[in-house]
C-alpha cells in the first residue's frame, strides 16, 4: 500500500500556499504536471478530495484546509529533525534560511553574511527579503529559521537577540540644509513621504511624529527607502530614513540628512528565531557573534 511520504506534504504544502498549481510547481522547482501527479497521489491515498480544481485557479476542501495546517506542523518537525542532527556535528553548517525586512537588507545583509562565511565556511546561507508580519508567519511556520527585524518582535514563542540599536535621521531637499532642524512635533505639519503598508518602519515613523492613524490617508507613500529619498530630492516633502541607510541614499539624491533633536527616536534591530528549535543555542552564538562584529 502506497504510504504518505514528506514530497506529498512538501508538495500540497506548496499548493496550499499559493493556490495555483503552476506557482506551486514552480516554487518547488518541479514541472506542473509532476506536482499535480503528486497531490492527486495523495488525494488517492486519503481516498478523499484535498483541491477543488476550477478553470484559472484552485480551492481547498474542508479536509484540505485541515489537511494544510496538519501538514505544515510535521514539515516543521521534520526540519527541526534535520536541525536537531546538524547541531550534534559541529559548528553550524547546512541550509539556513535568514529573512530580512527591507529595511535592513540592502544596507545589513552584505555585511552580515560576510561576517557569516568567515564564521562558518559550511553554511549556507539562504537570505528573503519581505516585510515584518510575513517573516514572522514564515517562522511560525517553519519556512525560516531565523529573521532579522526591527524588536520587540512581540510573540513569546521566539527568542530575541538584539544587535544593534540606530538612530532616524531626517531626509529634507538640499535646499533646506541652513534651515533650523524642526521637532519632532513639527513634522505633522509638513509633507511627510512614509513607506507603505506592512512595513514596521511606517509604523514607527508614525508613532515618532505621533501622527494619529486617521490623519495618515493624505501621506504620500513609497515602497522603499530608495524611493522616498528620490522623492524628497525632487522637492515633494521630507521623511524619516534609518541610520544604516544614510551612506546609501544619502549621496543618491540631492538631499540633506540631519540628526533630530532630542530625545533622538531610535529602533533596536535584532535576530529572532523559534524557541523549539533545537540549534537555539547555537543561533544565540551566531548572534553574539553579529553583535559583536557590527560594533567593530
Amino acid at each position: 500500500m502506497t504510504k504518505i511520504t514528506v514530497k506529498h506534504l512538501r508538495y500540497f504544502d506548496a499548493l496550499a500556499r499559493n493556490r495555483h498549481f503552476g506557482r506551486a510547481a514552480e516554487a518547488s522547482s518541479i514541472s506542473q504536471p509532476a506536482l499535480s501527479l503528486q497531490v492527486k497521489e495523495l488525494e488517492d491515498i486519503l481516498g478523499a478530495p484535498l483541491v477543488e480544481r476550477g478553470a484559472r485557479q484552485i480551492s481547498l476542501t474542508t479536509l484540505g484546509e485541515e489537511f494544510a495546517l496538519r501538514a505544515r506542523d510535521v514539515l516543521r518537525a521534520v526540519d527541526e529533525l534535520g536541525a536537531l542532527a546538524r547541531a550534534s556535528t559541529g559548528p553550524l553548517s547546512g541550509r539556513l534560511r535568514l529573512g530580512v525586512i527591507p529595511t535592513v537588507a540592502p544596507y545589513l545583509l552584505p555585511r552580515l553574511m560576510r561576517a557569516l562565511s568567515g564564521r562558518f565556511p559550511d553554511l549556507d546561507l539562504r537570505p528573503r527579503e519581505a516585510v515584518t508580519p510575513k517573516l514572522l508567519r514564515d517562522l511560525g511556520e517553519g519556512r525560516l529559521d531565523l529573521a532579522l527585524l526591527a524588536l520587540p518582535a512581540g510573540a513569546p514563542s521566539l527568542v530575541e537577540h538584539p544587535l544593534l540599536e540606530e538612530e532616524f535621521l531626517l531626509v529634507r531637499p538640499e535646499r533646506a540644509a541652513d534651515h533650523p532642524v524642526p521637532a519632532l512635533e513639527e513634522l505633522r505639519k509638513m509633507q511627510l513621504l512614509l513607506l507603505e503598508e506592512g512595513h514596521c518602519f511606517r509604523d514607527q515613523a508614525i508613532a515618532v511624529c505621533k501622527l494619529s492613524p486617521g490623519l495618515t490617508g493624505d501621506i504620500m507613500e513609497g515602497s522603499s527607502l530608495a524611493t522616498l529619498v528620490q522623492m524628497v530630492g525632487a522637492g515633494i516633502g521630507v521623511t524619516l530614513i534609518p541610520e544604516m541607510a544614510a551612506t546609501v541614499e544619502g549621496r543618491a539624491a540631492p538631499v540633506v540628512l540631519h540628526r533630530l533633536r532630542e530625545p533622538r527616536p531610535s529602533r533596536t534591530i535584532g535576530m529572532v528565531w523559534r524557541r523549539s528549535n533545537p540549534l537555539s543555542d547555537r543561533f544565540v552564538d551566531l548572534a553574539e557573534g553579529l553583535r559583536v562584529a557590527l560594533a567593530a
